[in-house]
């Protein structure tokens, strides 16, 4: 019962160490703590099961509040919080390998220098059988990577299958932090034209952004296609210099406007000289808050063509308050608004956890996104945008799907396994390989081999797409799987309709 008090004690000081509450309140929460103990005092006496002071307040209390306020706002334990901190670092425990994973197979197709898989003697084609144990043919790509997310953390004991190497060949790998840039590519779509992908915005991000542009050079770009699918948002200020680098100097990046004090607007900052060239944004259903922030600045001062799906739609400015014993709230404390004023948040009403009434609810206020009264908004040129919470593209343009003859193939990893054997037979592969013809042949014949016999108008009609799949991973094998994206990139539907927004002549 000791300890019990203690906690709530630490928890309460904490509540009020924040900011004075009114004498009434601060009496109200003393005694809601003194029911609280009262509850956990009788459900430690008489529960069937032993229950900890940590299990009461980290499991229930805590979350339990957060549950009534919005979705987004949480409790993060020991181990989440240190996570989140090696995140925002961009550093991750690991061993520095880059996989392709499906059903039952784990395929190395790169190392990265200076890593405990590099320095083991890993090799691109390996693949991962067995580790510490247990076997991976029979899991699924779910459980897959949930195992291999779980086994990095730790020593792991590896059983590999070497191309040409009649027998399986042991690795001993010891995890190290291994830093994991949020700026995972930058290469050229076609002469002038540059291609960057930010996976999240870090607090590297930015420098990593510059390094990205240095590497393209500026000088030969005519113009830039800014890929931020699946960027979950992250960092407001590496975000607020990426969308700076494009905005003249006193723009206005966003605004915030929280319950406490009038809105912050975020301007471009004095002095800074934008880059001019066209630019063209990629987003979809996964691209959220940071990443949103960035391609409405961009299209509200009309400086670049948003292209893709609509977006998550999450503008909430969340912090992030450290508690006693490692723990910490990440918790909703404002909006994020676009320079035109359109809240980026999607509605919250449908799911009935509203914001706390005392002292009003930034999200009441905003709508849930709605849009202004006259039912519209317009950027700085007076092109009319939607807004009511997330972005809708001005090119609407849906991904490739697949079809299920290539269902087939990619679950089969027939591209990898016969990349894997063609690598194997040849010393060296040219920087200008491309698939031929005769290749295609061997490729349907190896398909027939193992079952896979489509008819000829199926076959007709995917050519393409197994030539660049051939070459993506023929390339991923040889030069890398930043080559391997290269080469895909003149497959996917998005990039292309990118490239054409671009309108360079």
């Amino acid at each position: 019962m000791h300890r019990a008090c203690l906690f709530l004690l630490i928890f309460a000081s904490m509540l009020w160490g924040q900011s004075p509450l009114p004498k009434d309140e601060e009496k109200e929460l003393a005694v809601l703590l003194k029911q609280f103990t009262t509850a956990y005092h009788v459900v430690e006496e008489n529960f069937a099961d032993p229950v900890s002071p940590e299990q009461a307040l980290y499991g229930g209390a805590i979350p339990g509040l957060l549950r009534t306020l919005d979705p987004f706002s949480s409790f993060l334990d020991p181990d989440q919080f240190r996570a989140f901190q090696q995140m925002q670092q961009s550093v991750q425990k690991g061993f520095g390998s880059v996989v392709s994973v499906s059903p039952g197979r784990v395929i190395v197709l790169q190392t990265l220098p200076s890593t405990p898989s590099a320095r083991a003697g890993l090799a691109a084609g390996d693949e991962i059988v067995e580790i510490n144990g247990y076997r991976l043919d029979w899991m699924e790509p779910d459980a897959l990577m949930d195992f291999l997310r779980q086994t990095r953390q730790n020593q792991a004991r590896l059983m590999v299958r070497r191309p040409g190497v009649a027998t399986l060949m042991p690795f001993l790998l010891t995890p190290a932090e291994v830093a994991s840039p949020s700026v995972s590519r930058a290469f050229f779509l076609r002469p002038g034209v540059g291609y960057i992908k930010i996976e999240s915005f870090e607090e590297k991000t930015a420098e990593e952004f510059r390094k990205a542009l240095d590497k393209l050079g500026t000088e030969k770009l005519r113009g830039l296609v800014l890929d931020l699918r699946d960027n979950p948002g992250g960092v407001l200020p590496a975000a607020i210099e990426v969308a700076a680098a494009f905005l003249k100097p006193g723009q206005v990046v966003l605004s915030i406007r929280g319950r406490s004090g009038p809105g912050e607007a975020i301007k471009a900052p004095e002095g800074s000289q934008p880059l001019g060239f066209p630019l063209a944004v990629l987003v979809n259903g996964r691209s959220a808050s940071a990443a949103e922030i960035v391609a409405w600045a961009l299209e509200d001062h009309d400086r670049a063509t948003i292209v893709g799906e609509p977006s998550f739609g999450k503008g909430l400015v969340q912090r992030v308050f450290p508690l006693p014993e490692s723990t910490a709230l990440a918790l909703t404390t404002a909006l994020y608004f676009t320079p035109s004023g359109r809240s980026i948040q999607k509605s919250l009403a449908q799911l009935h956890r509203p914001m706390p009434e005392r002292g009003g609810s930034p999200i009441a206020a905003a709508g849930g996104g709605a849009a202004s009264a006259s039912g519209e908004y317009r950027t700085d040129a007076g092109r009319p945008v939607k807004g009511g919470g997330g972005i809708t593209p001005d090119v609407l343009v849906s991904p490739e799907g697949l079809t299920p003859f290539r269902t087939a193939l990619e679950t089969s990893s027939s591209f990898l396994k016969f990349a894997q054997r063609y690598t194997a037979d040849r010393r060296s592969i040219p920087q200008d390989f491309d698939v031929t013809p005769e290749l295609l042949d061997d490729f349907q014949a190896f398909l027939s081999e193992r079952q896979i016999r489509p008819a000829l108008s199926e076959w007709s009609a995917n050519r393409e797409y197994i030539r660049n799949r051939l070459k993506t991973e023929i390339f991923n094998l040889t030069f890398g799987v930043e080559k391997g994206d290269e080469v895909e990139a003149q497959r996917d539907r998005q990039v292309q309709k990118a490239l054409e927004a671009l309108d360079l002549r």
